[in-house]
């Protein structure tokens, strides 16, 4: 079908029989021993992310993959030694093995007895933060992301990724991310391996995420491995909790705008497990009766819900199977029904709803106690509809009969992907960790199709019926290996060759990826990376927020892929003063970029079909730079961080702002932010954030002028020449833990914005007004609206 895929589809092949390899070579080898298995947590069964697993004696160590399987290969001996794994949160284990042949160890870690002991707020899993080759890569433990002030007491993983350096939001409560200048389209977001397109609920101020069903998250703002690939700017990559495999368990809570369900436990005990977590906002049905008394019975409101479910299966030693669904939606919806005389009416109803749905099978297979196989198969689709539908009788003015009207529109786009993903994990040795694998996604992209219904035969219209998808093929090989080359010297050097293929056009990319880090002394180190990028599928959007009117659309010949290089150089330091540890970390990064585009001045998604939508757009290049200082402290009764971020973030695009360069929307010059969290009791504990960013650029008006007697014509200035005032805000929570017979009981009383910053969301033009007398009572002029004061909330969790 598409003769120029055949070399890399071939080669892609080739991967599997790149399996049998390492096992040939593990048995030419003399004089070593491998020890690999799993590590898990011993209370509920579930894999553990990013244990270490050291051997002191030698100083030799490794660390345990996103499935909990790790490989350790020793010199041979006749001695007996000792293996110890340790993992922050959890009880650390000695094991005393013998050296003289290979064998698996699966290992369960008890966790640590006293909650401080679990402490954790941001890090590089139990990697030393000067000791890691990876460049801009945060680990964020799920256990202090609910420690973390939230809007309304709905804890959010997005709105604790904003809190990082690097990172900020687009706007007042939005839970958007813009990573180093870039826009939310360039992050790639994974829920277990699986795309999701559209991560906002509540027109952006709410993630899709439900944090109770959660196992890990990890940002890669920079330093890009090569096992990941079609995006620009970040890597969220967000794994779902297996299941408990040892008792039932359930967690839960109950907020002022939605409430969750999370259950878990074993279909066959050590064998089988399940979790089911729900989600869902009650703000259409609390609102509902004021709603109607304030529109004379209009009936107006919105939801959204979220569904995670996974199932677990042990199948031996050496196989694991996954399987997991996710399924979120919102809708908005308004409905009015005017009636009239002798049995006349008009009746509306109205929506707007969108929603992602996600599908994974994966398949964990041990090769040989140095190879790790996982094969993914997933689907995902985006889907976003607006329609209203439009009945009314009216009397005839001549014959005085009823007649009946109708009228009905819907609007819809979506995409949709179906993937294959092979990956091997192979470790011949403590210094090397290699990486491989392949991917083939078929895309299929409907950025919009229109019906309407009419009473007027002339009027109907239905592209539903027609061929109004186009078909992507994307398809990816990559290999990477963190090679220590000296003590000091680390690297983690790879390659990944990209394509893409839709219509007759196919377009090749070959990235190479690059991270080092050179230890000055035990604390201290230099970094350096470098990542080429490339995005085959853009987002149209006429703003940054996240609203569900964004259409996905594929690279073509008159619109070609998104391209990036990203240079990072920076300096971490592990620190210990009192008797507490601390990490510090400087980055600074460069980030050219080409071939984004943009909507044509005044242009917009209405009417937008897989035919025209080439025609509203324009292409552009942008560049960001700057510098990130961080600073975190991880254990002890007080914990935290802070965050500062200097950076630039500008575009130029030949057919916008007169060809001119102009800063991007959410450039933002200064960005900080400090999060504390103070244990005051055992069961008591205070948490606070502060943040400060410099205004978002807008575009504005500089003068208006009256043409002939009604109409205004507005004279723009440069894009984005204009600043809003600074953005600060601070945010307070203080929890009560309670212990029950059957479990516990958290509440939780929040003060977001606490001292009622009135921060700006929008602008807009009054007119003014004079009085009768004709004295001026407000000038012409730009208004702010502010959309949050203080908010206080609470908020009831639960765990059984």
């Amino acid at each position: 079908m598409f003769p120029h895929l055949r070399p890399a589809l071939m080669a892609g092949a080739c991967c599997g029989l790149l399996a049998a390899a390492p096992a040939q070579a593990q048995q030419a080898a003399t004089g070593r021993v491998t020890f690999s298995g799993y590590v898990r947590d011993a209370s509920t069964g579930e894999n553990l992310i990013g244990v270490a697993v050291v051997h002191p004696a030698s100083g030799q160590g490794t660390a345990t993959n996103t499935y909990g399987f790790y490989s350790l290969t020793l010199p041979a001996g006749a001695d007996t030694t000792r293996l110890l794994t340790s993992y922050l949160g959890y009880q650390r284990q000695v094991l005393r093995v013998r050296l003289d042949k290979s064998q698996t160890l699966n290992v369960r870690l008890q966790p640590a007895t006293s909650e401080l002991q679990s402490v954790e707020i941001v890090g590089t899993r139990q990697e030393k933060l000067a000791e890691t080759t990876r460049m801009g890569t945060i680990n964020v433990p799920l256990t202090q992301l609910k420690a973390v002030p939230a809007l309304f007491g709905e804890r959010d993983v997005l709105k604790v990724l904003q809190l990082l350096p690097g990172v900020q939001a687009g706007g007042e409560g939005q839970s958007g991310l813009y990573v180093r200048g870039g826009s939310p389209d360039q992050n790639l977001i994974l829920l277990d391996g699986t795309p999701v397109y559209n991560a906002s609920h509540l027109f952006g101020f709410f993630s899709v995420f439900n944090a109770d069903a959660l196992n890990n998250v990890e940002l890669i703002k920079g330093g890009f491995p090569a096992r990941y690939g079609g995006r620009l700017s970040s890597v969220l990559d967000i794994s779902m909790k297996e299941g408990n495999m040892e008792k039932f368990h359930g967690e839960g809570g109950i907020g002022l705008i939605a409430s969750r369900l999370t259950l878990e436990g074993p279909i066959k005990k050590d064998t089988a497990s399940f979790i089911v977590s729900a989600r869902r906002t009650y703000i259409d049905l609390l609102a509902r009766p004021l709603i109607m008394a304030a529109t004379d019975g209009a009936t107006v409101g919105y939801f959204f819900h979220d569904l995670n479910a996974k199932v677990n299966w042990k199948l031996n030693q050496r196989n694991r199977l996954y399987l997991s669904a996710y399924t979120g939606r919102d809708k908005f919806y308004a409905r009015t029904k005017d009636e009239g005389e002798r049995g006349e009416y008009n009746e509306v109803d109205s929506g707007l709803g969108w929603g992602n749905l996600t599908a994974a099978a994966r398949w964990n297979h041990i090769v040989n106690d140095q190879l790790f196989a996982n094969t993914h198969l997933t689907f995902s689709r985006y889907q976003f509809d607006v329609g209203v539908e439009d009945e009314s009788r009216r009397r005839d003015s001549q014959t005085d009969e009823l007649r009946t009207d109708k009228f009905a529109l819907k609007y819809l786009s979506n995409i949709r992907d179906l993937s294959l993903k092979t990956d091997f994990d192979y470790v011949p040795l403590p210094d090397h960790y290699i990486r491989f694998g392949g991917q083939y996604v078929l895309h299929h992209f409907r950025p919009g199709a229109m019906q309407v219904k009419s009473s007027d035969p002339d009027a109907n219209l239905d592209q539903f019926n027609k061929s109004t998808r186009t078909l992507g093929h994307e398809i990816g090989l990559y290999a990477e290996d963190d090679y220590k080359v000296t003590e000091r010297l680390k690297v983690n050097a790879g390659l990944r060759l990209n394509g893409f293929a839709t219509g007759n056009k196919f377009f090749p990319s070959v990235e190479p990826r690059l991270a080092a880090r050179y230890l000055l002394t035990e604390d201290w180190a230099l970094k350096a990376s470098y990542a080429r990028t490339t995005q085959f599928i853009h987002l149209l959007t006429n703003s940054g927020i996240g609203l569900p009117t964004d259409l996905w659309v594929p690279a073509t010949a008159k619109i070609k892929p998104q391209k990036a290089q990203q240079v990072s150089l920076g300096a971490a330091r592990n620190v210990r003063f009192r008797d507490e540890d601390y990490e510090l970390s400087l980055e600074t990064y460069y980030k050219p970029m080409d071939r984004l585009i943009e909507y044509r001045e005044g242009a917009n998604f209405l009417g937008t079909t897989d035919n025209n939508w080439e025609d509203k757009v324009t292409s552009g290049k942008g560049w960001a730079y700057g510098a990130e200082v961080f600073l975190q402290k991880k254990s002890g009764r007080t914990t935290g961080w802070i965050g500062y971020t200097l950076s630039w973030s500008k575009r130029k695009f030949e057919e916008l702002n007169q060809g001119r360069i102009f800063p991007y929307k959410y450039d933002r010059r200064h960005d900080a932010k400090l999060v504390v969290i103070h244990q005051l009791k055992d069961n008591l504990r205070l948490s606070g954030t502060w943040v400060y960013g410099t205004g978002n650029a807008v575009t504005l008006s500089r003068g208006r002028y009256l043409l002939g007697s009604y109409t205004e014509y507005q004279d723009y200035g440069p894009r984005n020449s204009y600043r809003m005032r600074a953005y600060h805000r601070l945010d307070l929570d203080l929890s009560h833990t309670k212990k029950k017979k059957w479990g516990e009981v958290v509440n939780s009383v929040s003060l977001y914005n606490a001292y009622s910053r009135a921060n700006p969301y929008y602008l807009y033009f009054s007119q003014g007004f004079e009085d009768g007398q004709g004295n001026v009572r407000e000038k012409p002029g730009y208004r702010q609206i502010s959309l949050f004061p203080i908010i206080p909330s609470f908020s009831k969790s639960f765990r059984f």
